[in-house]
């Protein structure tokens, strides 16, 4: 493994996330609109901006263990496909793990469940095609 390309990649993966992220409440602000309906359920925006900072520590240690996975599977040639699968991959999972299972034990619609889905997909297989994009083994 490379160990320099994995951090390079983890990094890389964590602006590609925060950026996807910023880029799809920007295009669809009907998603923040939706989720303001469940006031009791979401911080403020403010009190989530001042958790700011452990979420991006959290982000990058969980795309950081995705970039070790994606080198330790890492099959040469194939770089971005492979890296939009691996995160075509890890998006399905989130939605699954995540916001299926939030849908189920907290008390917010249909539409908004919809939503984060989609978002979520979105975001996970721009990290791993930005990890299959970067990460190279060693020489």
């Amino acid at each position: 493994m490379n160990y320099g390309r994995i951090a390079l990649a983890a990094v890389g993966g964590t602006v590609a996330y925060f950026v996807t992220g910023l880029a799809l409440f920007m295009l669809v602000p009907q998603m923040v609109e939706e989720a303001r309906k469940y006031t009791a359920l979401f911080r403020s925006g403010e009190e989530q901006m001042a958790r700011m900072p452990v979420i991006m520590v959290a982000t990058l240690g969980a795309i950081v263990v995705l970039a070790v996975l994606y080198a330790r599977g890492y099959r040469a040639g194939f770089g971005v496909a492979e890296g939009a699968r691996f995160g075509a991959l890890i998006g399905v999972f989130v939605v699954c793990a995540f916001v299926v299972h939030n849908y189920v034990n907290l008390n917010f619609g249909l539409t908004l469940m919809l939503m984060q889905a989609g978002a979520y997909f979105i975001e996970w297989t721009v990290v791993g095609t930005v990890i299959g994009l970067i990460y190279r083994p060693p020489a």
